[in-house]
């Protein structure tokens, strides 16, 4: 075997997903029914815009889509090929190529994620500034440190849905109304 063919498989693994998502969060596929019960937490009127903020396969907004049926759906993720194939899974939604944290969340009523906790208080801090009075932030699993979140769902057993919704309460701001 060539020695460039050892570089093969890095080559391709880069070109899937950059190495700037790396820091981000790996593939998290969100399983299938994790989010059916998101509604009685979480309900948006006919319509809403949708968002999930690293939309990989696009497993989320299938989710998403069978929670919120009539809601617009939108998905962003850094890699070329996994926003084809998210597009190519997810036809009824509007897939974008861009970062995340470039990205304007102004416009949607939620935007999910399914990140690696390390990113959670930047996504907090991002919301913050960008989502309308009465947008939620949902996140599969992972806690928005700093956050108070206005609702804990249950996707499964062990698997935590946080739900936050603006204006967003910041744990120092509960600690000092005590």
């Amino acid at each position: 075997m060539p020695a460039w063919a050892w570089l093969l498989p890095l080559v391709l693994a880069l070109l899937i997903y950059p190495v700037h998502s790396w820091r981000d969060a790996p593939l998290f596929p969100t399983p299938l029914n994790a989010l059916r019960e998101l509604p009685l937490q979480a309900p948006l009127k006919d319509g809403a815009v949708i968002m999930d903020a690293g939309c990989g396969l696009g497993d989320g907004l299938r989710a998403l889509r069978l929670a919120y049926p009539s809601a617009d759906f939108w998905g962003i993720d850094a890699s070329w090929p996994l926003r084809w194939l998210c597009a190519v899974r997810c036809p009824w939604a509007r897939i974008w190529f861009a970062d995340i944290w470039k990205a304007s969340w102004a416009e949607c009523d939620m935007v999910y994620l399914f990140q690696r906790p390390e990113t959670m208080e930047r996504a907090a801090l991002k919301a913050s500034q960008e989502l309308k009075r009465g947008a939620w932030m949902v996140s599969l699993e992972f806690e928005a440190q700093g956050l108070v979140p206005t609702a804990v769902g249950k996707a499964s057993e062990n698997r935590p849905i946080w739900l936050y919704q603006q204006p967003f309460q910041w744990v120092h701001q509960k600690n000092k109304s005590a």
